[in-house]
């Protein structure tokens, strides 16, 4: 069983940045279960999207929305993903999930989520 354990989340201003990391346990190192980790986001009412997701050698895929702004990468030793996010806008407000499966965007397990708040 994979546990994922986000953190990093808080209110910023238009423009600022944030980090999110996410720590894994319950599966050392990169498994089956892990292959493919990801950010998934979700705003009151709306629907849960797929922000960012990357496979265990590196390689990412982002949303139209964040691409630019946001950057996704994992260290496979730590067991930890991370979030780069920068020029912050107040439609990325929303809870922010870590995500890990097998496939990208396709998602076995997710974490609690850590919310992300941006005023204008």
């Amino acid at each position: 069983q994979v546990q994922l354990v986000e953190s990093g989340g808080g209110s910023v201003q238009a423009g600022g940045s944030l980090r999110l990391s996410c720590v894994t346990s319950g599966a050392s190192g990169v498994t089956y279960s892990t292959r493919w980790m990801g950010w998934v986001r979700q705003a009151p009412g709306k629907e849960r999207e797929g922000v960012a997701t990357i496979g265990f050698l590196g390689t990412a895929v982002y949303a139209a929305s964040v691409k630019g702004r946001f950057t996704i990468s994992r260290d496979n030793v730590k067991n930890t993903l991370y979030l780069q996010m920068n020029s912050l806008k107040p439609e990325d407000t929303a809870m922010y999930y870590c995500a890990a499966g097998d496939r990208p965007w396709e998602y076995t397990y997710t974490g609690r989520g850590t919310q992300v708040t941006v005023s204008s």
